[in-house]
């Protein structure tokens, strides 16, 4: 049966910054190369999702420019329904500068713009009962994630929540209506306060410190570590898929919007969704950019 997923989340265009290394403080670098692309942590885990063969929809918004346009568009065309897509006609639409360097580590600065303009009032509560599964990231402002959260616990549907960027701190109101919590290193080691280590004993640590805020599982995604999940005492530390990497930008996203199109609702198949969702984006950091990286369900199962 397809599952129906709604993501709430951003939508920014993307300008995309080759260059060597980061530079030095004061230095002056020339870049290799300059493009841009559609883009937004929501954007990237909806088309991610959508392109596993999840029914899509999206809660956001753009503004009224061309960029607003060119992301509607975008997903439109990766078959997500973008009927509850706000247009903001006082803000612009959000956008985002990734510093790519030859190692293919990025470093992202982002502006907001209509993401952050989103409001309580722009939910579709309809859309959100009808889902098996709620997205959102903190692109967005954390009162319309909490106020999304109840509307879809309301209905029994899953919830599935990226702390990223760590800009907020995770309430205990939003925590106990999370499913499952997927922060990165940098963010577990925000939202905890624990250094983040590839060590078990730490990893377990810093599991321990996210369970206890109340929400039910959590899974740390360690770049080319691989990913440590925590079911409540159930722990597990999936090691990566080997592959040359060209550019880890969406690498998480792909995680994410493979990993909720393919968990049961009661988390049986958790292992078998971080596998998946693992060679997803295992696959994705094969190739530049965002969007364009995130690989369909075919390409993932002949991986």
């Amino acid at each position: 049966m397809t599952k129906k997923i709604v993501v709430l989340g951003s939508l920014n265009v993307d300008s995309i910054m080759k260059m060597p290394r980061m530079p030095l403080v004061g230095e002056t670098m020339a870049l290799t190369d300059v493009t841009t692309a559609p883009g937004g942590k929501g954007a990237n885990q909806a088309v991610a999702a959508a392109r596993q063969g999840a029914q899509v929809a999206f809660i956001g918004a753009v503004g009224q420019d061309n960029n607003g346009h060119f992301m509607r568009q975008t997903l439109a065309d990766q078959a997500v329904d973008v009927t509850a897509i706000q247009t903001n006609a006082t803000v612009p639409t959000g956008s985002a500068y990734i510093m790519l360097q030859d190692n293919g580590a990025n470093t992202i600065l982002i502006h907001g713009g209509a993401n952050q303009a989103l409001t309580v009032d722009d939910l579709d509560e309809e859309l959100i009962a009808q889902a098996d599964t709620l997205i959102a990231q903190f692109e967005v402002p954390l009162a319309v994630i909490t106020a999304a959260f109840k509307m879809a616990k309301a209905h029994n549907v899953q919830t599935v929540l990226n702390p990223a960027p760590a800009v907020y701190e995770v309430t205990p109101t939003l925590a106990n209506l999370t499913d499952i919590i997927l922060p990165n290193e940098t963010e577990a080691q925000l939202l905890t306060g624990i250094t983040v280590e590839n060590d078990l004993a730490v990893l377990n640590q810093v599991s321990d410190a996210i369970l206890a805020t109340g929400v039910a599982r959590s899974i740390i995604t360690l770049g080319e570590a691989g990913s440590f999940i925590a079911d409540g005492a159930n722990r597990w530390w999936a090691k990566p898929k080997k592959v040359a990497a060209v550019d880890t930008t969406a690498a998480g996203d792909t995680f994410i919007g493979t990993l909720a199109s393919e968990l049961a609702a009661d988390f049986s198949n958790l292992v078998d969704a971080v596998d998946r969702a693992s060679t997803a984006s295992a696959i994705a950091v094969t190739r530049p950019g965002a969007i364009p990286s995130i690989p369909t369900r075919e390409e993932v199962d002949q991986f």
